[in-house]
């Protein structure tokens, strides 16, 4: 039996990408948009993800399509990075040392931290007056 496709989940901040690649050469798309037309004010998006692609030779031969939600657009482009990533090593093991080394396997952990009371941000506080 064929499989249709390969599914890699990534996340990174509070953005959550479901990435499915298939084989052919058709355009890579994004919510249901081109990758350049959704990302068009984040400068050199397509480039970055389409990294994973070239690292391992499968530019031409392979394109993905992403579900997207929550964060930041570049929070998103990283969450895709990591989806396509996972989803290349689920398809050909032998590449994820090849990822690893470039990055595209490990999780991002840095969160925002929470704002405390009687603090203006998560670790600012008021003057001290000490009169």
């Amino acid at each position: 039996m064929k499989v249709k496709y390969f599914e890699g989940i990534g996340r990174r901040k509070t953005a959550t990408a479901r990435v499915r690649i298939y084989s052919g050469d058709k355009a890579s798309m994004v919510n249901g948009k081109a990758v350049d037309t959704y990302f068009a004010s984040v400068t050199e998006a397509e480039k970055d993800i389409n990294k994973a692609l070239n690292l391992t030779d499968l530019l031409g031969k392979f394109y993905f399509t992403a579900q997207v939600v929550g964060g930041g657009m570049n929070s998103q482009v990283d969450a895709i990075k990591l989806g396509l990533g996972r989803a290349i090593y689920l398809m050909d093991e032998t590449l994820k040392p090849v990822l690893r080394k470039a990055g595209f396997v490990t999780r991002d952990p840095r969160e925002v931290e929470r704002k405390k009371y009687d603090h203006r941000k998560a670790r600012k506080k008021a003057q001290f007056s000490k009169r």
